[in-house]
């Protein structure tokens, strides 16, 4: 391949689609240790990774197919899917099996419980995605809050799961969980309005866009660190730090993001993600 059209070493996990799997397992052991999970087997972090793959897989290559030979211009990750369509095709397909036979042959049967309102919410996404205008310079906020909800919801699901003494609306009326749920959807939507600020040229509508993300934001820094100070027995501190960094980590995004080009800033929205990771391990030891 020509030097030119060679991809950096670092959008590699952003074209094969491996970031959100490695964002998601690093949360699940994040719930799994906050909510003090006793029984918590390498099933559920293989499955987890592997139904997020599928799905981001499914979705990259459905988005290259609606947008094909339209005017709204791929980005590189969708290129790549397209280009590459057999083999993520062959792979989604092993990989749907392999979790489908792990969560009938291992997983606690209490996961069928939580598995329709995922499927839900997940169809749903994907009708969202069918539904959705093509033009660039409208951010697809539905699109966006349901593919952050479902997000959060399969993550802390699969720790939730090997709680049996609670049920579905326990997970959802936790703060955790909103928190979570609230950091991927600001996470998701940060690029639609990265790019959506960039495509215009009006200061109005830029302003608009700073403060749409900026404002969730700040509120939810706030929450995090009120919840890890009300938190007297230090139980579910370390959580909300990693809530407070991811926000910290968008917010100086939003602020700089002048500085990067959109490929890297994806990269980068991952990344924001997944320090947290490291600062919930250092807030344990």
């Amino acid at each position: 391949m020509p030097p030119d059209q060679r991809k950096p070493l670092w959008l590699i996990p952003n074209l094969l689609s491996l970031d959100a799997p490695l964002v998601a397992v690093a949360w699940l052991y994040i719930f799994a240790k906050t909510w003090r999970v006793d029984y918590h087997p390498w099933e559920a972090y293989v499955s987890l990774a592997l139904v997020v793959w599928v799905i981001y897989v499914a979705d990259r290559l459905l988005d290259a197919s609606i947008h094909d030979g339209s005017s709204v211009r791929l980005e590189a990750r969708h290129v790549f899917h397209r280009k590459h369509q057999s083999r993520f095709l062959m792979g989604a397909a092993l990989a749907a099996t392999a979790a489908l036979v792990m969560v009938i042959a291992y997983m606690s049967f209490a996961i069928y419980h939580y598995v329709f309102m995922g499927g839900l919410m997940v169809a749903g996404f994907f009708g969202l995605s069918l539904l959705s205008s093509q033009d660039e310079n409208e951010a697809p906020h539905a699109k966006n809050v349901l593919a952050g909800a479902s997000f959060a919801y399969g993550t802390a699901m699969m720790a939730h799961v090997y709680l049996p003494e609670l049920g579905i609306y326990q997970m959802l009326v936790s703060r955790e969980f909103i928190c979570f749920g609230v950091l991927c959807i600001l996470n998701i939507s940060a690029i639609d309005l990265w790019q959506h600020a960039s495509h215009s040229t009006d200061l109005e509508v830029k302003a608009s866009d700073e403060l749409a993300l900026t404002l969730p934001l700040v509120l939810l820094g706030a929450a995090s660190l009120f919840f890890a100070v009300l938190d007297h027995e230090m139980a579910t501190r370390p959580f909300f730090y990693a809530i407070l960094t991811g926000a910290a980590l968008l917010h100086i995004l939003n602020r700089e993001r002048s500085r990067f080009s959109m490929d890297a800033l994806r990269v980068l929205a991952d990344v924001a993600l997944l320090v947290p990771f490291l600062v919930y391990l250092a807030a344990t030891h």
